[in-house]
């Protein structure tokens, strides 16, 4: 990772240059956008007001006035609502799937639209993009993000290339983060609640000199675990994190030149997350355990420790009344090791000791336009990013299948990295034809870079002495491979929008989404085509045996939006329709190394299997019933969503070539998804009450292409509810309640599962006593994880 560091002293000289620049007038890269979003926030204590500025376009705008599906959420609604990470927004949000990856508090698991990625491990490009205050979060670890010191989320549906960095062809979330006050300023907020929650936010900001401002923000996070670990004696699901963030702002006293810097850092300690067997053990006979959230999961080490964090400088430049210069650098680098328990039993049966390391450079520049009737942008993105992970499995159980005693401590070794150095020119332009007709257009051309390292091999002795193990190779090593590929394409947007009215928009879009292809480093060289009765394989050669191509997707959307009666009642109506090209499978399967029916290996499979069609609508409405009867600002508020989509793979070939789409679905989306906020802010006392109650829905999910009766999760539906009290000057002290799940629903949100299928469409074969035949390890691989159960909480927070 050495280059990394050169690049990052390349890219922060050019950010330098940058701000040599903008000697000349200067406008700060999105003050004005944040400023102009902190002041719409007044009338944000009801979830699912429409009346907040979104920076979607890289300009502020009011959220109705965006041609393009997007949804909102001011950071003083989300404290209304207790919101802990970026999972809790995924309730209320149309189409769309945020939840903890298997295993883990931190790493994140999006889908938007059918489009996402669900196993965190290298070489698999995002599906849904986050951004932290403009940097795009290249891996998923660490990447759910907990809620505090935020100004803003935005969470956009569809292909995005032309206005942003890096291409991401589901969609993208904007995580923004307070910009410093021009006072001094102390946030204090604490949680304490069910299961020991207990949380702590502290953010101070103060003025150095006129135009210097300095921030610093720390969280601590704890809770205890929702169950218990029956075999370490130790709690599962728990939380022990830290976080903090410290900014630096510089701003010129005209205002005419803006840069901020700004780091942050995470640790999370908490426990490793195991899972609950749905079945008992195939040669054990351990029951299943009467909790969800218990688990007799063996593996202890490593300990589960992620640490994460990164340094960010924006700077901005106008350098005429009509053009402003934007520069963005960033570098981030985590770090996790996690003891990943796939069978759940003491047993050393498929026992995953695991590490992931990430790091990644990245450098953005725009140079955006604005006049009465032409706005837009040009903007260059490069990336230099490294991706490695090393893990053990193993399979002590299946030595004895090679002469080998379970003592002995059989296994395998996989060592994996993928670098990507990537670079894009994009574009974007919006020509305001007449003040009611704006027609816009994109252009992008991306180029991604591969090259893969991937080492395999045969162990004894268990797992890896950096893992705490005595883990040795054995015999020579199955797969020593390095590969390299580039992937080009240009991909277009347009769209045109009218206004009939001053509070009506009306608009049609077109978006070509691209993902580059890469190299799975879970691949193992051993299996070849044709070879020990492998589903999937049709490869020529062992090189493309790794290597899985690009995904390409057409997506086309119309979108109403607006709002009556003095904006009382706002609405949002989309409907959608994509042909998703290529679809990149990503998978695993057990290896029966000498075809004596026991599965002695691991290998990841990755192909571009399938074809896909995705279609639906999207609803977002929001009313305002009364107002004024108790006090100014007092009012009775409404608000939902849904999302429908009917997602469906065209076609998908199978084990034998043949075509199995009918056997097939497309995991982590239901069809249907729906929320209802009934909200209301009165004035009582010398404070202000504000209560709120949600209730959300979630049909049929699938946890994986191929559908299983232990995983797949029948529609259930949530209800939250919040109330706070806020008085004092200002405002300045609040007091809430808040509760999550106060049905106690159990639902599963992922799992795993090794089990031979039938050998036409590989769905799960059942045996009659209700269990599986494995396709790794002895003991049966069915686990699941699930949401989080009844919390109920209270919140104090106070600000000066």
């Amino acid at each position: 990772m050495a280059r990394l560091h050169s690049n990052i002293r390349i890219a922060l000289k050019l950010s330098a240059a940058a701000l040599a620049l903008s000697a000349v007038p200067a406008l700060a890269q999105d003050a004005a956008d944040t400023q102009a979003a902190q002041d719409a926030q007044q009338d944000q204590g009801a979830l699912g007001d429409q009346d907040i500025v979104v920076t979607a376009r890289r300009r502020a705008e009011s959220l109705l006035d965006v041609p393009i599906a997007i949804t909102a959420y001011s950071g003083e609604a989300l404290e209304a609502r207790g919101a802990i990470d970026l999972s809790d927004i995924g309730t209320t949000t149309p189409n769309v799937t945020l939840e903890p990856s298997r295993g883990t508090n931190s790493t994140l698991t999006a889908f938007i639209r059918g489009v996402g990625q669900q196993d965190p491990v290298p070489g698999f490009e995002a599906g849904v993009g986050l951004y932290l205050d403009d940097v795009y979060l290249n891996r998923p670890q660490a990447a759910l993000l907990d809620i505090y010191d935020v100004e803003r989320i935005e969470v956009l549906r569809g292909p995005q290339g032309t206005l942003y960095g890096r291409n991401t062809i589901g969609g993208a979330i904007k995580y923004v983060t307070r910009r410093l006050p021009d006072e001094l300023s102390v946030r204090l907020r604490g949680t304490y609640g069910s299961y020991d929650q207990a949380d702590g936010v502290v953010s101070v900001s103060a003025p150095i000199t006129q135009g210097i401002r300095i921030g610093l923000a720390g969280a601590r996070l704890s809770r205890g675990g929702f169950g218990d670990n029956v075999n370490l004696g130790i709690e599962n699901y728990n939380k022990d994190i830290w976080a903090g963030r410290g900014t630096i702002e510089f701003e010129t006293p005209d205002s005419r030149l803006f840069v901020r810097i700004a780091g942050d850092y995470t640790h999370d300690k908490s426990n490793a997350r195991n899972g609950h067997r749905l079945i008992p053990g195939l040669q054990s006979g351990a029951p299943v355990l009467d909790d969800e959230f218990d688990t007799r999961a063996g593996l202890a080490n490593p300990a589960n420790d992620i640490e994460a964090g990164g340094l960010t400088m924006n700077v901005s430049a106008q350098l005429s009344d009509a053009f402003t210069l934007r520069s963005i650098s960033a570098w981030r680098q985590d770090r996790s090791f996690t003891p990943i328990d796939f069978d759940a039993l003491p047993t050393v049966d498929v026992d995953v000791p695991a590490v992931y390391r990430n790091e990644q450079i990245s450098q953005e520049f725009q140079l955006l336009y604005e006049s009465d009737r032409l706005n837009g942008l040009v903007g260059f993105y490069y990336l230099d990013a490294e991706a490695s992970t090393k893990f053990d499995v193993i399979l002590a159980t299946t030595g004895p299948a090679l002469g080998l005693p379970v003592a002995a401590g059989f296994g395998q070794q996989t060592a994996g990295d993928v670098r990507t150095d990537t670079w894009s020119v994009f574009g974007d332009l919006t020509f305001d034809v007449t003040d009611w007709l704006s027609i816009a257009g994109g252009l992008r051309y991306t180029s991604d870079s591969r090259r893969s390292d991937i080492f395999k091999a045969n162990r004894l002795g268990g797992a890896d002495p950096s893992f705490g193990g005595n883990g040795v190779n054995l015999g020579a090593p199955i797969t020593d491979f390095t590969g390299e590929a580039t992937f080009k394409k240009w991909t277009p947007r347009a769209s045109v929008s009218i206004k009939p009215t001053e509070d009506m928009l009306a608009y049609a879009s077109y978006a070509k989404g691209f993902k580059g292809g890469s190299f799975d480093p879970r691949g193992s060289a051993n299996i070849t085509p044709n070879s020990n009765g492998v589903p999937g394989i049709q490869y020529q050669d062992i090189y493309d045996f790794f290597l899985f191509d690009p995904e390409e997707v057409d997506s086309y959307e119309v979108g109403l939006k607006g709002s009556l009666f003095d904006r009382g009642f706002t609405y949002q109506l989309t409907g959608f329709y994509a042909d998703y090209q290529n679809v990149q499978v990503p998978g695993s399967v057990g290896v029966d190394a000498n075809n004596d029916g026991v599965f002695e290996g691991f290998a990841g499979v990755t192909t571009n299997a399938a074809a896909a069609t995705f279609k639906g609508v999207e609803a977002e409405l929001f009313a305002r019933l009364a107002r004024g009867f108790a006090g100014p600002g007092s009012q009775v508020t409404v608000s939902g969503t849904m999302g429908y989509i009917d997602a469906k793979y065209d076609s998908f070939v199978g084990p034998t070539g043949r075509d199995v789409a009918e056997f097939r679905r497309i995991q982590n989306t239901p069809e249907w998804t729906a929320s209802g906020t009934l909200g209301a802010i009165a004035q009582v006392g010398p404070g202000e009450v504000n209560a709120s109650t949600t209730v959300s829905y979630r049909s049929d999910t699938t946890q994986f292409e191929i559908p299983n009766p232990f995983l797949d999760q029948p529609g259930y539906a949530l209800f939250d509810a919040s109330i706070n009290y806020s008085f004092g000057p200002d405002r300045a002290y609040s007091i809430g309640l808040h509760g999550k799940n106060l049905t106690d629903e159990r639902y599963i949100t992922s799992g795993y599962i090794f089990a031979l299928g039938n050998p036409v469409n590989q769905l799960p074969v059942v045996t009659a006593s209700g269990g599986i035949t494995p396709a790794l390890g002895r003991e049966g691989v069915v686990t699941a994880f699930y949401g989080n159960p009844r919390q109920v909480f209270a919140t104090f927070g106070v600000k000066f």
